[in-house]
């Protein structure tokens, strides 16, 4: 099964595309897509789309595992990440994939078993269960992968 995980952002989107094979997944593709600032908000939204697009011809997955909707005090931010949601789970389902949703919980509950898990120990956890075989940067990719 090739799974395509996206942690949805307006102005960064970390990207994965996983492969589980016998007994372990294993990372074929990750990155954090960022749109320009200096873009308007249609255009941003578009690039977005236009890259959910290209990693799903390159690597034809059969699922989509993408993060649900967190609100946080900014509600300015949370309305553009959840158009850049509709634009992603539109592209997915144009390409017939399935979608599976996760809230930031559940994501930390099966990496590290525990909801409140930190970023320092979803990394560790995520390099410990995941073949990952490189040098990530960004947080953003290594939600992407869990």
């Amino acid at each position: 099964m090739r799974i395509l995980a996206i942690d949805p952002g307006y102005e960064k989107m970390g990207v994965a595309i996983l492969e589980k094979t016998s007994g372990k997944e294993v990372l074929l593709f990750s990155e954090c897509f960022q749109t320009s600032r200096k873009n308007p908000h249609a255009e941003r939204l578009r690039d977005l789309g236009k890259e959910v697009e290209r990693v799903i011809e390159e690597f034809k997955p059969t699922c989509l595992a993408i993060e649900k909707l967190f609100f946080t005090t900014n509600q300015k931010t949370a309305f553009q990440v959840a158009e850049a949601r509709g634009v992603i789970i539109f592209e997915a389902c144009s390409a017939g994939l399935s979608v599976v949703e996760f809230t930031p919980l559940q994501a930390k509950v099966a990496i590290t078993g525990y909801g409140r898990g930190t970023k320092d120990q979803m990394k560790y956890m995520v390099e410990k269960l995941i073949s990952v075989g490189k040098k990530i940067k960004e947080d953003d990719e290594y939600d992407a992968i869990a």
